[in-house]
């Protein structure tokens, strides 16, 4: 009988797929977690913005265009930092590299307020181009370490903005570089104060017309009506601060310092008194002004359209302290935006921007120093209204306005807009007329003609 060796058991290995029975399985791994990195992109540019706000009417930073712009840039630096701190905090991808920006904002808002005027000089030329810099390297790191397409997408739409407002300061800058180098055609550039303004006279005779435009317009919009006088008599045009050829104003602009400043443009242009003012819309605010300022240098008035002053010149005479800060904040957030281009969408250069912004901010001060003319005795007054597209009330308010004179007439313009007084030919030939009727009274000590 064969004997044969008993044969070992063979050990099968168990499949991986297949683990053997009764054995523990591995646990399974599961989907990363979402670390919802654009939903912190967006809280901290909404911080950003918030922080930037509110240092930007903090009572402790200057009411001045260098003082929000510091806190403006400052709270923007933070709105970087918290991306900082919530990336490392709550996801596995700190992104350290926003550092770059949060220093570079908040160390340039800490500079302008601490210098002011001499920090903001340096940034006028450098900012720029670095800013520019800063938004191309900045586009490149996003695209690189951040991992979420909602965080990416508005991160590029605050690079782009970034981008926008280089190129707009810069620009800004060279055209105001350009301006400065290039003298006016005609007329000349007077200082009176700290600041320069662009007076043209033309024609020959007495009394001279002196011609206010309205608010946001300068000489160079009354091309229908300072030549049509300037053949019968001398006639002054001017652009108020920070319009046209006139340089920007470091004082305030009410109704009171408009006066003052175009009382020494025209002495010192030595454009000799008693003068007829022309004022178109807030123009005869500050005609009114002046006239009750200076009575001795005015022979005449003419109010074209003009805004109403104050029914009570002694109402809120003194503007409170808290209203005063934020009416120059308020300036200087439309001086900013200048700076960066904004004026350039309306088609007016940051002074020109600046300057009507304070037109408006300043309104209720001028009406009420306007309000200070309550008498105008015999001399001769001409009053147009447009009889298109006048408020309620606008009627009787111009009905008041010639009842100022006892040498006065109220001629209501049929087919005229407040606008077309001005720039449209027909409607400044109602204008033209009206000067002319005051410039034959002044020179006849007569009536006026009806």
């Amino acid at each position: 009988m064969t004997t044969f060796p008993a044969r070992q058991a063979e050990t099968v290995p168990t499949p991986p797929d297949h683990p053997a029975k009764g054995a523990a399985r591995p646990p399974e791994a599961g989907p990363a977690p979402r670390e919802h990195l654009g939903w912190l992109v967006a809280a901290s540019l909404a911080t950003g913005v918030l922080a930037a706000l509110l240092l930007a009417f903090a009572p402790f930073i200057p009411a001045t265009e260098t003082g929000m712009a510091g806190g403006i840039l400052v709270g923007l630096g933070l709105g970087w930092v918290m991306l900082v701190v919530l990336s490392a905090l709550f996801t596995s991808r700190p992104q350290k590299w926003v550092l770059v920006p949060a220093l570079f904002m908040g160390l340039g808002g800490i500079l302008l307020l601490a210098f002011g005027a001499p920090a903001q000089d340096v940034f006028t030329w450098a900012g720029p181009p670095a800013l520019l810099a800063l938004a191309v390297w900045m586009a490149f790191q996003a695209r690189r370490q951040l991992r979420s397409r909602g965080g990416i997408v508005l991160l590029y739409l605050v690079i782009a903005m970034l981008v926008m407002s280089s190129l707009g300061a810069g620009f800004e800058t060279l055209q105001q570089a350009a301006s400065k180098a290039v003298s006016p055609p005609q007329g000349q550039l007077i200082d009176v104060g700290g600041h320069r303004l662009y007076l043209n006279c033309t024609g020959s005779g007495n009394p001279t017309v002196v011609i206010e435009p309205g608010a946001g317009m300068m000489s160079a919009d009354l091309g229908w009506i300072a030549p049509a006088v300037a053949r019968e008599t001398r006639v002054c045009v001017y652009d108020r601060a920070g319009r046209g050829w006139s340089d920007p104003a470091g004082t305030i602009q009410d109704g009171a310092q408009t006066a003052a400043d175009l009382r020494t443009l025209l002495e010192r242009g030595n454009v000799p008194g008693p003068y007829v003012l022309a004022g178109h819309s807030f123009g005869g605010l500050y005609a009114l002004a002046f006239a009750a300022r200076y009575p001795e240098d005015v022979a005449g008035l003419v109010l074209v359209d003009s805004t109403a002053p104050a029914s009570d010149p002694a109402s809120g005479h003194g503007t409170s302290q808290g209203s005063e800060d934020t009416m120059k904040r308020a300036s200087a957030l439309a001086s900013i935006a200048g700076r960066l281009g904004a004026g350039r969408l309306l088609g007016a250069t940051p002074g020109h921007l600046k300057g009507t912004a304070d037109e408006y901010i300043r309104a209720g001060s001028s009406a009420q120093q306007a309000a200070g003319l309550r008498n105008f005795s015999d001399k001769p007054l001409v009053v147009l209204t447009a009889g298109t597209g006048s408020q309620p009330g606008w009627a009787a308010s111009q009905e008041a306005l010639a009842s100022l004179s006892t040498n006065s007439r109220h001629r209501i313009i049929d087919g005229a807009t407040h606008t077309s007084l001005i720039t449209d030919q027909q409607g400044a030939a109602a204008t033209i007329r009206g000067i002319l009727d005051v410039v034959a009274a002044v020179q006849t000590a007569g009536p006026l003609r009806p």
